[in-house]
């Protein structure tokens, strides 16, 4: 008897929590997947009247002067002098160095195509880098494609940069994958900006440059590099 009402009893409180809690971990989940890849609204300015929560997407200055000129700054900021960068130009050293063309073959050759290369798990486009209202904005359009599943994510990041210790680190005000807003969650944002935005390595000599800075500041559409 003892045993027939034990086995006709209801699932415990603490299986009735752990449902709960599952249940409700996998809604935020899903709703992040929806809202990542949502669609966000590429425009030349945010307009005025944008209804709340909606996320757009505005595209820095892509670099219009040479590589010398900005070498030149490079040089200077290596050097140990205080340089101010607009973001064309940080959008010209954010692209890396350009790629030669492959040799023309050989003539009178017959030559093999080469073969095709390996699906990637993910791509992203360069590094943009725009620079509005007192802060520094940087995206990239990261596609993914993994286990059938295919998108292409805007994620942007806008903050400042603060100093942590001895050294600036940028601190996002803003954090965005597609429409969903991950700023408030500082382990998990950390940890996407790096696997997303910030992939590239940064050279040792701008690295030991930057470790020096006694200020940056975000002034109209320049940012000042300041050395002691």
């Amino acid at each position: 008897m003892i045993y027939k009402l034990r086995r006709n009893r209801g699932p415990s409180w603490f299986e009735v929590t752990l449902g709960a809690v599952l249940s409700v971990v996998l809604g935020i989940v899903l709703g992040g997947v929806y809202l990542a890849t949502r669609p966000v609204k590429k425009l030349g300015e945010i307009p005025k009247d944008s209804p709340p929560g909606a996320v757009y997407f505005v595209e820095g200055t892509r670099g219009y002067y040479d590589n010398d000129s900005v070498e030149t700054k490079r040089k200077a900021f290596v050097s140990g002098e205080s340089v101010t960068v607009d973001e064309a130009e940080l959008n010209i050293i954010s692209a890396g160095p350009v790629k030669p063309p492959p040799p023309p073959p050989p003539k009178n050759t017959l030559v093999q195509p080469p073969p095709p290369p390996p699906p990637k798990e993910h791509d992203e486009t360069p590094l943009n880098v725009r620079i509005h209202d007192g802060k520094i904005q940087f995206a990239v359009t990261y596609t993914v494609n993994e286990n059938g599943f295919n998108a292409s994510l805007v994620v942007q990041a806008r903050g400042e940069f603060v100093k942590n210790g001895s050294t600036f680190e940028f601190v996002p005000d803003e954090f965005y994958i597609g429409c969903c807003p991950l700023q408030r969650l500082p382990y998990l944002r950390e940890w996407l900006m790096k696997k997303t935005l910030f992939t590239q390595p940064i050279p040792e000599d701008i690295v030991g440059a930057w470790s020096k800075l006694s200020d940056v500041s975000i002034e109209g559409s320049k940012m000042r590099l300041i050395m002691p």
